[in-house]
Protein backbone atom coordinates (compact mmCIF):
# COMPACT_ATOMS: atom_id res chain seq x y z
CA UNK A 1 0.00 0.00 0.00
CA UNK A 2 1.34 3.52 -0.81
CA UNK A 3 1.23 6.19 1.63
CA UNK A 4 -1.29 8.66 -0.34
CA UNK A 5 -0.11 12.05 1.20
CA UNK A 6 3.22 13.88 1.50
CA UNK A 7 5.27 11.85 4.10
CA UNK A 8 7.34 14.87 5.58
CA UNK A 9 4.66 17.39 5.53
CA UNK A 10 2.35 15.28 7.82
CA UNK A 11 5.26 14.17 10.17
CA UNK A 12 5.71 18.24 10.70
CA UNK A 13 2.07 18.91 11.30
CA UNK A 14 2.18 16.31 13.78
CA UNK A 15 4.90 17.02 15.34
CA UNK A 16 7.52 13.92 14.89
CA UNK A 17 10.72 12.94 12.80
CA UNK A 18 10.00 11.11 9.92
CA UNK A 19 12.42 8.51 11.55
CA UNK A 20 9.34 7.43 13.58
CA UNK A 21 7.77 5.09 10.63
CA UNK A 22 11.15 4.62 8.76
CA UNK A 23 11.80 7.23 6.25
CA UNK A 24 15.30 8.60 6.72
CA UNK A 25 15.10 11.62 4.64
CA UNK A 26 15.66 14.96 6.42
CA UNK A 27 13.29 17.75 6.15
CA UNK A 28 14.33 21.73 5.99
CA UNK A 29 12.09 22.50 9.39
CA UNK A 30 11.59 21.02 12.76
CA UNK A 31 8.89 18.95 13.54
CA UNK A 32 5.92 21.03 14.31
CA UNK A 33 8.12 24.16 14.34
CA UNK A 34 5.24 25.63 11.74
CA UNK A 35 2.36 25.14 14.34
CA UNK A 36 1.39 28.75 15.76
CA UNK A 37 -2.65 29.00 17.09
CA UNK A 38 -3.21 27.88 20.11
CA UNK A 39 -5.30 24.21 20.14
CA UNK A 40 -8.08 23.02 22.01
CA UNK A 41 -7.81 19.75 24.24
CA UNK A 42 -10.09 18.09 22.09
CA UNK A 43 -7.47 19.48 19.20
CA UNK A 44 -4.39 18.33 21.28
CA UNK A 45 -5.97 14.46 21.63
CA UNK A 46 -7.11 13.86 18.02
CA UNK A 47 -3.91 14.90 17.06
CA UNK A 48 -1.82 12.49 19.45
CA UNK A 49 -4.53 10.05 18.03
CA UNK A 50 -3.54 10.78 14.31
CA UNK A 51 0.09 10.26 15.37
CA UNK A 52 -0.73 7.27 16.46
CA UNK A 53 -2.40 6.43 13.18
CA UNK A 54 0.14 8.02 11.12
CA UNK A 55 3.06 5.76 12.52
CA UNK A 56 1.90 2.48 12.44
CA UNK A 57 -0.23 2.84 9.15
CA UNK A 58 -3.70 2.16 11.08
CA UNK A 59 -6.86 3.13 9.71
CA UNK A 60 -9.70 4.69 11.74
CA UNK A 61 -11.83 1.65 12.14
CA UNK A 62 -9.15 -0.38 12.82
CA UNK A 63 -7.75 2.03 15.86
CA UNK A 64 -11.18 1.92 17.18
CA UNK A 65 -11.47 -1.60 17.75
CA UNK A 66 -7.77 -1.86 19.21
CA UNK A 67 -8.65 0.65 21.60
CA UNK A 68 -12.09 -1.37 22.32
CA UNK A 69 -9.93 -4.46 23.32
CA UNK A 70 -7.31 -2.72 25.36
CA UNK A 71 -10.80 -1.23 27.23
CA UNK A 72 -11.73 -4.83 27.71
CA UNK A 73 -8.45 -6.05 28.94
CA UNK A 74 -7.40 -5.88 32.78
CA UNK A 75 -3.90 -3.48 31.91
CA UNK A 76 -4.07 -0.48 31.56
CA UNK A 77 -5.88 0.92 28.13
CA UNK A 78 -3.82 3.63 27.10
CA UNK A 79 -0.69 0.85 27.38
CA UNK A 80 -2.45 -2.57 26.34
CA UNK A 81 -3.63 -0.16 23.06
CA UNK A 82 0.16 0.66 22.21
CA UNK A 83 1.21 -2.79 22.81
CA UNK A 84 -1.61 -4.47 20.77
CA UNK A 85 -0.57 -2.01 17.73
CA UNK A 86 2.49 -2.66 18.32
CA UNK A 87 2.34 -6.62 17.64
CA UNK A 88 0.97 -6.31 14.60
CA UNK A 89 2.62 -8.41 11.84
CA UNK A 90 3.60 -5.68 9.89
CA UNK A 91 5.31 -3.63 12.88
CA UNK A 92 7.12 -6.96 13.82
CA UNK A 93 8.69 -7.54 10.42
CA UNK A 94 10.14 -3.85 10.21
CA UNK A 95 10.96 -3.83 14.38
CA UNK A 96 12.97 -7.08 13.32
CA UNK A 97 14.98 -5.10 10.63
CA UNK A 98 13.40 -7.36 7.56
CA UNK A 99 12.19 -4.04 6.07
CA UNK A 100 13.52 -0.42 6.09
CA UNK A 101 9.99 1.06 6.73
CA UNK A 102 6.44 -0.22 8.13
CA UNK A 103 4.74 0.30 4.55
CA UNK A 104 7.56 -1.20 3.02
CA UNK A 105 6.84 -4.47 5.82
CA UNK A 106 3.37 -4.23 5.18
CA UNK A 107 4.47 -4.78 1.49
CA UNK A 108 5.82 -8.15 2.41
CA UNK A 109 3.21 -9.10 4.47
CA UNK A 110 0.95 -8.41 1.54
CA UNK A 111 3.01 -10.48 -0.97
CA UNK A 112 3.07 -13.23 1.40
CA UNK A 113 7.11 -13.53 2.12
CA UNK A 114 6.40 -13.84 5.22
CA UNK A 115 5.60 -16.34 7.75
CA UNK A 116 4.20 -16.98 11.16
CA UNK A 117 5.01 -20.37 12.60
CA UNK A 118 6.14 -21.87 9.03
CA UNK A 119 2.70 -20.28 7.35
CA UNK A 120 2.04 -17.69 5.49
CA UNK A 121 0.16 -14.95 6.26
CA UNK A 122 -0.78 -12.31 4.28
CA UNK A 123 -2.95 -10.13 6.49
CA UNK A 124 -0.41 -7.08 7.82
CA UNK A 125 -2.88 -6.45 11.04
CA UNK A 126 -2.42 -10.24 12.19
CA UNK A 127 -1.68 -10.41 16.08
CA UNK A 128 1.57 -12.02 16.81
CA UNK A 129 1.82 -14.14 20.60
CA UNK A 130 4.66 -14.98 23.03
CA UNK A 131 6.77 -17.63 21.15
CA UNK A 132 5.58 -16.90 17.74
CA UNK A 133 8.37 -17.65 15.15
CA UNK A 134 8.05 -14.70 12.34
CA UNK A 135 10.55 -15.24 9.34
CA UNK A 136 11.32 -14.64 5.70
CA UNK A 137 8.97 -17.71 3.27
CA UNK A 138 11.49 -20.26 2.33
CA UNK A 139 11.45 -19.35 -1.38
CA UNK A 140 11.77 -16.01 -0.98
CA UNK A 141 15.13 -15.83 0.94
CA UNK A 142 17.38 -15.85 -2.15
CA UNK A 143 15.99 -12.28 -3.10
CA UNK A 144 19.03 -9.58 -3.06
CA UNK A 145 17.23 -7.51 -0.09
CA UNK A 146 17.03 -10.46 2.22
CA UNK A 147 20.51 -11.96 1.31
CA UNK A 148 22.05 -8.66 2.79
CA UNK A 149 20.36 -8.46 5.76
CA UNK A 150 22.24 -11.82 6.82
CA UNK A 151 24.83 -9.86 7.43
CA UNK A 152 22.91 -7.09 9.18
CA UNK A 153 23.19 -6.07 12.87
CA UNK A 154 19.73 -5.45 14.20
CA UNK A 155 18.77 -3.98 17.41
CA UNK A 156 15.97 -5.54 18.41
CA UNK A 157 13.38 -4.64 21.03
CA UNK A 158 13.82 -6.78 24.03
CA UNK A 159 10.13 -8.43 23.52
CA UNK A 160 11.47 -9.75 20.20
CA UNK A 161 14.87 -11.97 19.15
CA UNK A 162 16.19 -11.69 15.98
CA UNK A 163 18.66 -14.33 13.94
CA UNK A 164 19.49 -12.64 11.22
CA UNK A 165 21.56 -15.59 10.09
CA UNK A 166 18.24 -17.46 9.56
CA UNK A 167 16.33 -14.45 8.72
CA UNK A 168 13.78 -15.20 11.45
CA UNK A 169 13.18 -13.72 14.79
CA UNK A 170 10.97 -14.75 17.75
CA UNK A 171 8.63 -12.98 19.98
CA UNK A 172 9.52 -13.68 23.30
CA UNK A 173 7.51 -11.12 25.70
CA UNK A 174 4.90 -8.54 25.23
CA UNK A 175 5.85 -5.51 24.58
CA UNK A 176 5.65 -3.21 27.40
CA UNK A 177 5.06 1.02 27.49
CA UNK A 178 8.91 1.40 28.04
CA UNK A 179 9.59 -0.45 24.49
CA UNK A 180 7.57 1.47 22.37
CA UNK A 181 10.25 4.36 21.11
CA UNK A 182 7.85 6.76 19.73
CA UNK A 183 7.15 9.77 21.71
CA UNK A 184 2.98 8.58 23.02
CA UNK A 185 1.29 10.03 25.43
CA UNK A 186 -1.58 7.34 25.25
CA UNK A 187 -3.39 9.07 27.91
CA UNK A 188 -4.94 11.72 25.84
CA UNK A 189 -6.18 8.98 22.93
CA UNK A 190 -7.63 7.31 25.83
CA UNK A 191 -9.58 10.68 27.10
CA UNK A 192 -9.98 11.16 22.94
CA UNK A 193 -12.70 8.11 22.81
CA UNK A 194 -13.93 8.39 26.78
CA UNK A 195 -16.15 11.17 25.71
Amino acid sequence: MAIKHPVLKRSRYLGISPMAIGIDKKSNRNPGANVRKKVSEYGTQLKEKQKVKFIYGVREKQFRKYYDKAQKSKNTTGEEMLSLIERRLDNVVYRLGFAKTRPQARQFVNHGLMTVNGKVVDIPSFEVNINDVIGVKENKRDYEMFKALREARVNAPKWLEADMANLSGKVIAKPQRDDIDANINETLIVEFYSK
